[in-house]
């Protein structure tokens, strides 16, 4: 197993980011932390910002999005925020897409399971869905 390069995840929402990171050799996933979305004209430019910045901390060009596809494999309403979101950042970056259909509810429950209360931290869930998409993407690719 070879050098791969490190991947940014984002469980993108239409008030918090979630954010994960592997390293170079796709065996550790890391919690990075959370991005809030602001309803100002330029929140989401802060928000992309914040992505570059982590994305330049980290030396990475790849972004892996996961995309919340109705169960149907439609686009709904979410699905399409986050590609939307991304989008200004294409040709930038080597942006990913990755089914994350039902990570939320895994999160919570790796959170329940552990004693956490997430319940009044939704940021913790979006967090651990971050890696929960970027543990699956890493899994299909191996």
């Amino acid at each position: 197993m070879g050098i791969k390069g490190r991947i940014i995840a984002l469980d993108i929402g239409t008030k918090r980011i979630g954010v994960a990171v592997c390293d170079p050799m796709w065996i550790v996933v890391s919690k990075v932390g959370l991005i809030q979305r602001k309803s100002t004209p330029n929140g989401d430019q802060m928000a992309l910002d914040e992505i570059k910045k982590i994305c330049n901390e980290y030396s990475t060009n790849t972004i892996l999005i996961g995309v919340p596809y109705n169960m149907d494999g439609s686009l709904g309403f979410q699905a399409k925020n986050c590609i939307d979101f991304i989008k200004p950042l294409e040709g930038e970056y080597e942006i990913l897409y990755h089914d994350e259909r039902l990570s939320s509810f895994e999160a919570e429950e790796i959170l329940k399971n552990e004693g956490k209360k997430y319940t009044k931290d939704k940021g913790m869930v979006d967090v651990v869905s971050a890696c929960i998409i970027l543990q699956d993407y890493i899994r299909e690719k191996e």
